[in-house]
Protein backbone atom coordinates (compact mmCIF):
# COMPACT_ATOMS: atom_id res chain seq x y z
CA UNK A 1 0.00 0.00 0.00
CA UNK A 2 1.35 3.45 -0.95
CA UNK A 3 0.03 6.84 0.19
CA UNK A 4 1.30 10.10 -1.30
CA UNK A 5 0.35 13.35 0.41
CA UNK A 6 1.15 16.82 -0.95
CA UNK A 7 4.34 15.70 -2.67
CA UNK A 8 6.47 17.90 -4.96
CA UNK A 9 8.96 16.29 -7.34
CA UNK A 10 11.94 18.22 -8.68
CA UNK A 11 14.95 17.49 -10.86
CA UNK A 12 17.46 20.10 -9.80
CA UNK A 13 15.63 23.42 -9.75
CA UNK A 14 13.00 22.22 -12.22
CA UNK A 15 9.58 21.46 -10.72
CA UNK A 16 8.18 18.36 -12.44
CA UNK A 17 5.04 17.69 -10.38
CA UNK A 18 3.48 19.56 -7.48
CA UNK A 19 1.11 18.82 -4.60
CA UNK A 20 0.51 15.18 -5.53
CA UNK A 21 -1.88 13.20 -3.36
CA UNK A 22 -3.11 9.68 -4.10
CA UNK A 23 -3.44 6.21 -2.62
CA UNK A 24 -2.66 2.80 -4.14
CA UNK A 25 -4.26 -0.19 -2.41
CA UNK A 26 -4.09 -3.97 -2.96
CA UNK A 27 -5.97 -4.79 -6.15
CA UNK A 28 -5.29 -1.38 -7.72
CA UNK A 29 -3.60 -1.77 -11.10
CA UNK A 30 -2.48 1.71 -12.11
CA UNK A 31 -1.24 2.70 -15.54
CA UNK A 32 1.15 5.67 -15.23
CA UNK A 33 1.10 7.58 -18.52
CA UNK A 34 2.43 10.81 -19.99
CA UNK A 35 4.94 11.92 -22.59
CA UNK A 36 8.68 11.21 -22.26
CA UNK A 37 10.14 13.58 -19.67
CA UNK A 38 6.84 14.17 -17.87
CA UNK A 39 8.24 12.63 -14.68
CA UNK A 40 7.00 9.03 -14.78
CA UNK A 41 10.34 7.43 -13.96
CA UNK A 42 11.12 10.11 -11.36
CA UNK A 43 7.80 9.41 -9.65
CA UNK A 44 8.47 5.64 -9.73
CA UNK A 45 11.90 6.11 -8.14
CA UNK A 46 10.32 8.26 -5.43
CA UNK A 47 7.64 5.66 -4.71
CA UNK A 48 10.36 2.98 -4.57
CA UNK A 49 12.30 5.02 -2.00
CA UNK A 50 15.28 5.66 -4.29
CA UNK A 51 14.52 9.42 -4.39
CA UNK A 52 12.83 11.70 -1.88
CA UNK A 53 10.07 14.21 -2.65
CA UNK A 54 11.08 17.88 -2.44
CA UNK A 55 8.00 18.45 -0.26
CA UNK A 56 5.20 16.34 1.18
CA UNK A 57 5.40 12.66 2.05
CA UNK A 58 5.36 9.14 0.60
CA UNK A 59 4.23 6.42 3.03
CA UNK A 60 4.70 2.76 2.16
CA UNK A 61 3.05 -0.15 3.96
CA UNK A 62 4.39 -3.60 3.14
CA UNK A 63 7.16 -4.52 0.71
CA UNK A 64 7.68 -2.86 -2.67
CA UNK A 65 9.33 -4.44 -5.72
CA UNK A 66 10.74 -2.01 -8.30
CA UNK A 67 11.78 -2.92 -11.85
CA UNK A 68 13.68 0.04 -13.36
CA UNK A 69 14.17 0.53 -17.09
CA UNK A 70 17.88 -0.24 -16.82
CA UNK A 71 18.83 -3.63 -15.34
CA UNK A 72 20.24 -3.72 -11.83
CA UNK A 73 24.00 -4.24 -11.59
CA UNK A 74 23.89 -7.84 -10.34
CA UNK A 75 27.21 -9.59 -9.74
CA UNK A 76 28.12 -10.97 -13.21
CA UNK A 77 29.41 -14.17 -11.58
CA UNK A 78 26.05 -14.94 -9.94
CA UNK A 79 24.18 -17.97 -11.26
CA UNK A 80 20.88 -16.88 -12.84
CA UNK A 81 18.74 -19.19 -10.67
CA UNK A 82 20.54 -17.91 -7.56
CA UNK A 83 19.83 -14.32 -8.63
CA UNK A 84 16.10 -15.06 -8.87
CA UNK A 85 16.04 -17.02 -5.60
CA UNK A 86 17.85 -14.17 -3.83
CA UNK A 87 14.57 -12.23 -3.85
CA UNK A 88 13.50 -14.45 -0.92
CA UNK A 89 16.98 -15.05 0.47
CA UNK A 90 16.98 -18.64 -0.72
CA UNK A 91 20.28 -18.25 -2.55
CA UNK A 92 22.10 -18.02 0.80
CA UNK A 93 20.46 -21.23 2.06
CA UNK A 94 21.39 -23.04 -1.17
CA UNK A 95 25.03 -21.92 -0.93
CA UNK A 96 25.14 -23.21 2.66
CA UNK A 97 23.61 -26.50 1.55
CA UNK A 98 26.25 -26.90 -1.18
CA UNK A 99 29.08 -26.02 1.19
CA UNK A 100 27.78 -28.52 3.78
CA UNK A 101 27.40 -31.24 1.12
CA UNK A 102 31.01 -30.70 0.02
CA UNK A 103 32.21 -30.76 3.63
CA UNK A 104 30.27 -33.96 4.41
CA UNK A 105 31.80 -35.74 1.43
CA UNK A 106 35.37 -34.95 2.46
CA UNK A 107 35.34 -34.58 6.26
CA UNK A 108 35.67 -37.32 8.86
CA UNK A 109 34.99 -37.67 12.58
CA UNK A 110 33.91 -34.53 14.42
CA UNK A 111 34.35 -32.38 11.29
CA UNK A 112 31.83 -34.54 9.46
CA UNK A 113 29.38 -34.27 12.35
CA UNK A 114 29.71 -30.46 12.25
CA UNK A 115 29.14 -30.55 8.50
CA UNK A 116 26.02 -32.69 8.97
CA UNK A 117 24.70 -30.27 11.59
CA UNK A 118 25.39 -27.36 9.23
CA UNK A 119 23.56 -29.19 6.45
CA UNK A 120 20.54 -29.75 8.73
CA UNK A 121 20.41 -26.04 9.61
CA UNK A 122 20.77 -24.97 5.99
CA UNK A 123 18.10 -27.47 4.89
CA UNK A 124 15.69 -26.17 7.56
CA UNK A 125 16.31 -22.61 6.36
CA UNK A 126 15.80 -23.70 2.74
CA UNK A 127 12.54 -25.52 3.52
CA UNK A 128 11.25 -22.56 5.55
CA UNK A 129 11.67 -20.39 2.46
CA UNK A 130 9.64 -22.76 0.31
CA UNK A 131 12.28 -25.35 -0.52
CA UNK A 132 12.17 -27.19 -3.79
CA UNK A 133 8.63 -25.94 -4.46
CA UNK A 134 10.02 -22.38 -4.43
CA UNK A 135 12.78 -23.44 -6.85
CA UNK A 136 10.13 -24.87 -9.16
CA UNK A 137 8.13 -21.65 -8.89
CA UNK A 138 11.22 -19.61 -9.78
CA UNK A 139 11.81 -21.82 -12.82
CA UNK A 140 8.16 -21.41 -13.87
CA UNK A 141 8.39 -17.61 -13.63
CA UNK A 142 11.68 -17.62 -15.55
CA UNK A 143 10.06 -19.66 -18.32
CA UNK A 144 7.09 -17.28 -18.32
CA UNK A 145 9.30 -14.28 -19.09
CA UNK A 146 11.10 -16.26 -21.79
CA UNK A 147 14.30 -17.48 -20.14
CA UNK A 148 15.28 -20.94 -21.43
CA UNK A 149 16.18 -23.63 -18.88
CA UNK A 150 19.85 -23.60 -19.89
CA UNK A 151 20.05 -19.89 -18.95
CA UNK A 152 19.21 -20.69 -15.32
CA UNK A 153 22.58 -22.41 -14.88
CA UNK A 154 24.55 -19.64 -16.61
CA UNK A 155 26.11 -16.69 -14.85
CA UNK A 156 24.39 -13.30 -15.19
CA UNK A 157 27.44 -11.90 -16.98
CA UNK A 158 27.01 -14.41 -19.83
CA UNK A 159 23.55 -13.09 -20.71
CA UNK A 160 22.52 -10.41 -23.17
CA UNK A 161 21.04 -7.15 -21.93
CA UNK A 162 17.55 -8.34 -22.81
CA UNK A 163 18.02 -11.59 -20.92
CA UNK A 164 19.42 -9.78 -17.85
CA UNK A 165 16.30 -7.65 -17.74
CA UNK A 166 14.14 -10.78 -17.93
CA UNK A 167 16.07 -12.16 -14.96
CA UNK A 168 15.30 -9.01 -12.97
CA UNK A 169 11.63 -9.17 -13.94
CA UNK A 170 11.40 -12.84 -12.88
CA UNK A 171 13.16 -11.96 -9.61
CA UNK A 172 10.72 -9.14 -8.82
CA UNK A 173 7.72 -11.38 -9.54
CA UNK A 174 9.18 -14.24 -7.46
CA UNK A 175 9.66 -11.98 -4.42
CA UNK A 176 5.89 -11.82 -3.72
CA UNK A 177 5.96 -8.12 -2.89
CA UNK A 178 2.85 -6.32 -1.64
CA UNK A 179 3.20 -3.66 -4.35
CA UNK A 180 4.90 -3.85 -7.76
CA UNK A 181 6.39 -0.83 -9.57
CA UNK A 182 7.19 -1.88 -13.15
CA UNK A 183 8.86 0.54 -15.57
CA UNK A 184 8.44 -0.73 -19.16
CA UNK A 185 8.23 -4.42 -18.17
CA UNK A 186 7.62 -5.62 -21.75
CA UNK A 187 10.93 -4.28 -23.09
CA UNK A 188 12.87 -7.25 -24.55
CA UNK A 189 9.93 -9.66 -24.13
CA UNK A 190 8.71 -11.74 -27.05
CA UNK A 191 5.00 -11.97 -27.91
CA UNK A 192 4.39 -15.13 -25.87
CA UNK A 193 6.09 -13.64 -22.79
CA UNK A 194 4.03 -10.46 -23.07
CA UNK A 195 0.83 -12.53 -23.10
CA UNK A 196 2.07 -14.48 -20.09
CA UNK A 197 2.89 -11.27 -18.20
CA UNK A 198 -0.59 -9.85 -18.87
CA UNK A 199 -2.14 -12.96 -17.36
CA UNK A 200 0.17 -12.84 -14.34
CA UNK A 201 -0.58 -9.18 -13.61
CA UNK A 202 -4.33 -9.70 -13.94
CA UNK A 203 -4.17 -12.31 -11.19
CA UNK A 204 -1.74 -10.38 -8.99
CA UNK A 205 -3.45 -9.64 -5.63
CA UNK A 206 -1.25 -6.72 -4.54
CA UNK A 207 -0.99 -3.15 -5.77
CA UNK A 208 0.56 -2.44 -9.18
CA UNK A 209 1.85 0.70 -10.87
CA UNK A 210 3.09 0.16 -14.41
CA UNK A 211 4.70 2.45 -16.99
CA UNK A 212 4.33 1.02 -20.46
CA UNK A 213 4.05 2.17 -24.05
CA UNK A 214 2.44 -1.21 -24.80
CA UNK A 215 -1.17 -0.08 -25.04
CA UNK A 216 -2.44 -3.64 -25.32
CA UNK A 217 -0.85 -4.43 -21.95
CA UNK A 218 -2.52 -1.36 -20.41
CA UNK A 219 -5.87 -2.20 -21.97
CA UNK A 220 -5.70 -5.76 -20.64
CA UNK A 221 -4.52 -5.07 -17.08
CA UNK A 222 -5.07 -1.62 -15.55
CA UNK A 223 -8.17 -0.51 -13.64
CA UNK A 224 -6.92 3.03 -12.88
CA UNK A 225 -4.99 5.53 -15.01
CA UNK A 226 -2.75 8.32 -13.66
CA UNK A 227 -1.96 10.85 -16.40
CA UNK A 228 1.03 13.13 -15.74
CA UNK A 229 0.59 16.62 -17.19
CA UNK A 230 3.93 18.48 -17.12
CA UNK A 231 2.35 21.74 -18.28
CA UNK A 232 0.13 21.85 -15.20
CA UNK A 233 2.68 19.96 -13.01
CA UNK A 234 -0.05 17.63 -11.80
CA UNK A 235 -1.61 14.18 -12.17
CA UNK A 236 -5.11 13.59 -13.50
CA UNK A 237 -6.49 10.50 -11.77
CA UNK A 238 -8.98 8.37 -13.69
CA UNK A 239 -10.55 5.55 -11.68
CA UNK A 240 -11.37 3.50 -14.73
CA UNK A 241 -9.82 1.04 -17.17
CA UNK A 242 -7.80 2.01 -20.22
CA UNK A 243 -10.57 2.01 -22.85
CA UNK A 244 -12.92 4.09 -20.71
CA UNK A 245 -10.02 6.42 -19.89
CA UNK A 246 -9.47 7.09 -23.61
CA UNK A 247 -13.20 7.70 -24.10
CA UNK A 248 -13.19 10.02 -21.07
CA UNK A 249 -10.30 12.03 -22.52
CA UNK A 250 -12.30 12.72 -25.68
CA UNK A 251 -15.43 13.55 -23.68
CA UNK A 252 -13.53 15.91 -21.36
CA UNK A 253 -11.88 17.68 -24.30
CA UNK A 254 -15.27 18.25 -25.99
CA UNK A 255 -16.72 19.51 -22.68
CA UNK A 256 -13.85 21.96 -22.16
CA UNK A 257 -14.24 23.24 -25.72
CA UNK A 258 -18.00 23.78 -25.23
CA UNK A 259 -17.49 25.53 -21.89
CA UNK A 260 -14.80 27.79 -23.36
CA UNK A 261 -16.93 28.73 -26.40
CA UNK A 262 -19.94 29.47 -24.18
CA UNK A 263 -17.91 31.55 -21.72
CA UNK A 264 -16.14 33.47 -24.47
CA UNK A 265 -19.48 34.31 -26.17
CA UNK A 266 -21.02 35.49 -22.90
CA UNK A 267 -17.90 37.50 -22.02
CA UNK A 268 -17.91 39.14 -25.47
CA UNK A 269 -21.56 40.17 -25.04
CA UNK A 270 -20.91 41.58 -21.54
CA UNK A 271 -17.82 43.50 -22.68
CA UNK A 272 -19.71 44.96 -25.65
CA UNK A 273 -22.59 46.03 -23.40
CA UNK A 274 -20.17 47.49 -20.84
CA UNK A 275 -18.48 49.60 -23.52
CA UNK A 276 -21.84 51.04 -24.53
CA UNK A 277 -22.80 51.85 -20.94
CA UNK A 278 -19.48 53.14 -19.58
CA UNK A 279 -19.93 56.67 -20.98
CA UNK A 280 -23.19 57.36 -19.09
CA UNK A 281 -22.90 58.77 -15.57
CA UNK A 282 -25.78 56.67 -14.30
CA UNK A 283 -24.61 53.42 -15.96
CA UNK A 284 -20.81 53.57 -15.44
CA UNK A 285 -20.93 51.46 -12.23
CA UNK A 286 -23.08 48.82 -13.94
CA UNK A 287 -20.67 48.82 -16.88
CA UNK A 288 -17.70 48.13 -14.59
CA UNK A 289 -19.62 45.32 -12.89
CA UNK A 290 -20.40 43.78 -16.30
CA UNK A 291 -16.73 43.96 -17.31
CA UNK A 292 -15.71 42.27 -14.03
CA UNK A 293 -18.29 39.51 -14.60
CA UNK A 294 -16.90 38.97 -18.11
CA UNK A 295 -13.33 38.82 -16.82
CA UNK A 296 -14.34 36.34 -14.11
CA UNK A 297 -16.04 34.10 -16.67
CA UNK A 298 -12.78 33.85 -18.58
CA UNK A 299 -10.60 33.55 -15.46
CA UNK A 300 -12.64 30.59 -14.18
CA UNK A 301 -12.01 28.59 -17.35
CA UNK A 302 -9.45 25.79 -17.26
CA UNK A 303 -6.21 26.85 -18.99
CA UNK A 304 -5.96 25.72 -22.59
CA UNK A 305 -4.20 22.36 -22.66
CA UNK A 306 -1.62 22.63 -25.38
CA UNK A 307 -0.65 19.53 -27.30
CA UNK A 308 2.59 18.01 -26.02
CA UNK A 309 5.68 19.03 -27.96
CA UNK A 310 7.07 16.37 -30.27
CA UNK A 311 10.77 15.81 -30.81
CA UNK A 312 11.92 16.67 -34.35
CA UNK A 313 14.14 13.63 -34.68
CA UNK A 314 16.45 13.41 -37.66
CA UNK A 315 19.37 11.22 -38.64
CA UNK A 316 22.71 12.35 -40.10
CA UNK A 317 23.38 13.28 -43.70
CA UNK A 318 25.67 10.39 -44.71
CA UNK A 319 29.18 11.16 -45.88
CA UNK A 320 30.27 9.64 -49.23
CA UNK A 321 31.64 6.11 -49.02
CA UNK A 322 32.80 3.22 -51.15
CA UNK A 323 30.48 0.53 -52.49
CA UNK A 324 30.84 -1.71 -49.40
CA UNK A 325 31.82 0.41 -46.40
CA UNK A 326 31.57 -2.39 -43.80
CA UNK A 327 32.37 -6.11 -43.89
CA UNK A 328 32.64 -8.89 -41.32
CA UNK A 329 34.37 -12.24 -41.87
CA UNK A 330 34.02 -15.33 -39.68
CA UNK A 331 33.15 -13.50 -36.45
CA UNK A 332 33.24 -15.69 -33.35
CA UNK A 333 32.50 -14.66 -29.78
CA UNK A 334 32.05 -16.65 -26.58
CA UNK A 335 31.33 -15.64 -22.99
CA UNK A 336 32.61 -18.18 -20.51
CA UNK A 337 31.71 -21.56 -21.95
CA UNK A 338 28.83 -20.21 -24.06
CA UNK A 339 29.50 -19.73 -27.77
CA UNK A 340 27.33 -16.77 -28.80
CA UNK A 341 28.53 -16.15 -32.37
CA UNK A 342 30.17 -18.83 -34.48
CA UNK A 343 31.37 -17.74 -37.90
CA UNK A 344 29.21 -14.73 -38.88
CA UNK A 345 29.85 -13.17 -42.30
CA UNK A 346 28.20 -9.90 -43.33
CA UNK A 347 28.68 -7.33 -46.09
CA UNK A 348 26.97 -3.95 -45.67
CA UNK A 349 26.74 -2.15 -49.01
CA UNK A 350 26.25 1.59 -49.41
CA UNK A 351 22.60 2.43 -48.67
CA UNK A 352 21.64 -1.18 -47.85
CA UNK A 353 19.23 -2.09 -45.06
CA UNK A 354 19.75 -5.22 -42.98
CA UNK A 355 17.62 -6.47 -40.10
CA UNK A 356 19.12 -8.93 -37.60
CA UNK A 357 16.66 -11.40 -36.09
CA UNK A 358 17.00 -14.09 -33.42
CA UNK A 359 15.77 -15.08 -29.98
CA UNK A 360 17.02 -13.23 -26.92
CA UNK A 361 20.57 -14.40 -26.25
CA UNK A 362 21.20 -15.33 -29.89
CA UNK A 363 23.94 -12.70 -30.14
CA UNK A 364 22.21 -9.79 -31.90
CA UNK A 365 23.54 -7.08 -29.57
CA UNK A 366 26.95 -8.79 -29.46
CA UNK A 367 27.16 -8.65 -33.26
CA UNK A 368 26.41 -4.92 -33.33
CA UNK A 369 28.97 -4.28 -30.58
CA UNK A 370 31.62 -6.16 -32.61
CA UNK A 371 30.73 -4.22 -35.76
CA UNK A 372 30.89 -0.96 -33.78
CA UNK A 373 34.28 -1.84 -32.28
CA UNK A 374 32.94 -1.81 -28.73
CA UNK A 375 34.17 -5.39 -28.28
CA UNK A 376 36.73 -7.51 -30.09
CA UNK A 377 35.88 -10.89 -31.68
CA UNK A 378 37.58 -14.06 -30.47
CA UNK A 379 38.16 -14.91 -34.13
CA UNK A 380 37.41 -13.34 -37.49
CA UNK A 381 37.64 -9.66 -38.36
CA UNK A 382 35.64 -6.52 -39.06
CA UNK A 383 36.90 -4.65 -42.13
CA UNK A 384 36.25 -0.94 -42.69
CA UNK A 385 35.80 0.04 -46.32
CA UNK A 386 36.61 3.34 -48.03
CA UNK A 387 35.01 6.36 -46.35
CA UNK A 388 33.25 4.42 -43.59
CA UNK A 389 31.74 6.57 -40.84
CA UNK A 390 29.90 4.51 -38.22
CA UNK A 391 27.05 5.61 -36.00
CA UNK A 392 26.06 3.28 -33.17
CA UNK A 393 22.91 3.38 -31.02
CA UNK A 394 23.15 1.02 -28.04
CA UNK A 395 19.96 -0.35 -26.50
CA UNK A 396 21.37 0.10 -22.98
CA UNK A 397 22.60 3.64 -23.75
CA UNK A 398 26.18 2.74 -22.87
CA UNK A 399 27.44 5.26 -25.43
CA UNK A 400 26.31 8.02 -23.03
CA UNK A 401 28.46 9.50 -20.28
CA UNK A 402 26.01 9.29 -17.38
CA UNK A 403 28.26 11.48 -15.20
CA UNK A 404 28.08 14.33 -17.73
CA UNK A 405 25.23 16.68 -18.53
CA UNK A 406 22.95 16.47 -21.54
CA UNK A 407 24.83 19.33 -23.20
CA UNK A 408 28.26 17.84 -22.44
CA UNK A 409 27.23 14.52 -23.97
CA UNK A 410 26.28 16.10 -27.27
CA UNK A 411 29.25 18.50 -27.30
CA UNK A 412 31.67 15.60 -26.78
CA UNK A 413 30.47 13.74 -29.90
CA UNK A 414 30.04 16.91 -32.00
CA UNK A 415 33.09 19.01 -31.06
CA UNK A 416 32.72 21.22 -34.13
CA UNK A 417 29.45 22.74 -32.91
CA UNK A 418 29.26 26.01 -31.00
CA UNK A 419 27.39 26.06 -27.70
CA UNK A 420 24.45 27.73 -29.42
CA UNK A 421 24.36 25.07 -32.13
CA UNK A 422 24.52 22.33 -29.48
CA UNK A 423 21.55 23.86 -27.70
CA UNK A 424 19.62 24.18 -30.98
CA UNK A 425 20.08 20.47 -31.71
CA UNK A 426 19.09 19.57 -28.15
CA UNK A 427 16.00 21.79 -28.42
CA UNK A 428 14.81 19.87 -31.47
CA UNK A 429 15.10 16.69 -29.38
CA UNK A 430 13.05 18.34 -26.56
CA UNK A 431 15.98 19.30 -24.30
CA UNK A 432 15.38 23.00 -23.93
CA UNK A 433 16.46 25.57 -21.33
CA UNK A 434 17.63 24.02 -18.07
CA UNK A 435 17.08 20.50 -19.45
CA UNK A 436 20.40 20.85 -21.29
CA UNK A 437 22.21 21.01 -17.95
CA UNK A 438 20.57 17.93 -16.42
CA UNK A 439 23.01 15.13 -15.54
CA UNK A 440 22.43 12.24 -17.94
CA UNK A 441 22.01 9.73 -15.11
CA UNK A 442 18.68 11.30 -14.04
CA UNK A 443 17.11 10.97 -17.50
CA UNK A 444 14.31 8.51 -18.16
CA UNK A 445 14.83 5.71 -20.69
CA UNK A 446 12.99 7.67 -23.37
CA UNK A 447 15.08 10.79 -22.73
CA UNK A 448 18.30 8.75 -22.93
CA UNK A 449 17.10 7.37 -26.27
CA UNK A 450 16.51 10.89 -27.58
CA UNK A 451 19.91 12.08 -26.35
CA UNK A 452 21.72 9.12 -27.93
CA UNK A 453 19.95 9.78 -31.24
CA UNK A 454 20.81 13.49 -31.01
CA UNK A 455 24.47 12.46 -30.82
CA UNK A 456 24.20 10.93 -34.30
CA UNK A 457 22.85 14.05 -36.04
CA UNK A 458 26.21 15.68 -36.89
CA UNK A 459 28.24 12.47 -37.11
CA UNK A 460 28.08 12.18 -40.90
CA UNK A 461 27.57 8.45 -40.34
CA UNK A 462 26.96 6.50 -43.54
CA UNK A 463 26.38 3.19 -41.72
CA UNK A 464 24.07 3.18 -38.69
CA UNK A 465 24.01 0.28 -36.23
CA UNK A 466 20.69 0.61 -34.39
CA UNK A 467 19.95 -1.67 -31.42
CA UNK A 468 16.27 -1.38 -30.40
CA UNK A 469 15.98 2.34 -31.29
CA UNK A 470 12.26 2.59 -30.39
CA UNK A 471 12.50 1.19 -26.84
CA UNK A 472 11.10 3.47 -24.08
CA UNK A 473 9.69 6.04 -26.52
CA UNK A 474 6.22 7.54 -26.29
CA UNK A 475 4.08 7.02 -29.42
CA UNK A 476 4.78 10.49 -30.88
CA UNK A 477 8.56 10.17 -30.46
CA UNK A 478 8.47 6.63 -31.83
CA UNK A 479 6.69 7.88 -34.95
CA UNK A 480 9.41 10.53 -35.39
CA UNK A 481 12.16 7.91 -35.11
CA UNK A 482 10.42 5.65 -37.62
CA UNK A 483 10.02 8.55 -40.03
CA UNK A 484 13.72 9.39 -39.70
CA UNK A 485 14.70 5.74 -40.29
CA UNK A 486 12.49 5.57 -43.37
CA UNK A 487 14.03 8.72 -44.86
CA UNK A 488 17.69 7.99 -44.08
CA UNK A 489 19.66 7.40 -47.33
CA UNK A 490 22.65 5.65 -45.73
CA UNK A 491 23.05 2.00 -44.73
CA UNK A 492 21.36 0.62 -41.61
CA UNK A 493 21.88 -2.59 -39.66
CA UNK A 494 19.03 -2.86 -37.15
CA UNK A 495 18.06 -5.09 -34.24
CA UNK A 496 14.45 -4.63 -33.17
CA UNK A 497 11.37 -6.33 -31.68
CA UNK A 498 9.17 -3.57 -33.17
CA UNK A 499 7.27 -4.58 -36.31
CA UNK A 500 6.65 -0.89 -37.06
CA UNK A 501 10.41 -0.31 -37.14
CA UNK A 502 10.77 -3.12 -39.69
CA UNK A 503 8.09 -1.57 -41.86
CA UNK A 504 9.85 1.80 -41.69
CA UNK A 505 13.25 0.25 -42.42
CA UNK A 506 12.04 -1.63 -45.52
CA UNK A 507 14.95 -4.10 -45.26
CA UNK A 508 16.45 -5.69 -48.31
CA UNK A 509 18.19 -8.48 -46.35
CA UNK A 510 17.76 -10.41 -43.11
CA UNK A 511 20.45 -12.07 -40.98
CA UNK A 512 19.13 -14.76 -38.63
CA UNK A 513 21.14 -15.66 -35.52
CA UNK A 514 22.59 -17.83 -34.09
CA UNK A 515 22.77 -19.80 -37.38
CA UNK A 516 24.18 -16.74 -39.21
CA UNK A 517 21.96 -17.54 -42.20
CA UNK A 518 21.33 -14.64 -44.56
CA UNK A 519 18.43 -14.22 -46.96
CA UNK A 520 16.65 -11.62 -49.02
CA UNK A 521 13.92 -9.97 -46.99
CA UNK A 522 10.39 -11.28 -47.29
CA UNK A 523 7.32 -10.25 -45.29
CA UNK A 524 7.12 -13.88 -44.18
CA UNK A 525 9.91 -13.00 -41.74
CA UNK A 526 7.64 -10.51 -39.95
CA UNK A 527 6.28 -13.36 -37.83
CA UNK A 528 9.77 -13.81 -36.38
CA UNK A 529 10.07 -10.18 -35.25
CA UNK A 530 7.64 -10.31 -32.32
CA UNK A 531 8.93 -13.75 -31.35
CA UNK A 532 12.57 -12.61 -31.26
Amino acid sequence: MITVNGADLRVGAHLLLSDLSFHVSPGDRVGLVGRNGAGKTTLMKTLAGEDRPAAGSVTVSGSVGYLPQDPRAADPATRVMDRILSARGLDVAIRRLRAAETAMSTATGEAQERAMAAYARADAEFQAGGGYAAEAEAARLAAGVGLPNRALEQSVGELSGGQRRRVELARILFAQHDTLLLDEPTNHLDADSVLWLRSFLLGYPGGLIVISHDRELLAATVNRVFHLDPQRTTIDIHNTGWSKYLDQLETDERRRARERNTAERKAAVLHAQARKMQAGATTAVAARNMARRADKLLADLEPVRRAARVARIRLPEPAPSGKTPLRAFGLKKAYGGLQVLDGVDLAVDRGSRVVVLGLNGAGKTTLLRLLAGREQPDAGEVVHGHGLRLGYFAQEHDTLDLAGTVRQNLASVAPGLTDGEVRNVLGSFLFSGDDADKPAHVLSGGEKTRLALAGLVHSGANVLLLDEPTNNLDPASRDEVLGAVGGYPGAIVMVTHDEGAIEALQPDRVLILPDASEDLWSDEYLDLVSLA
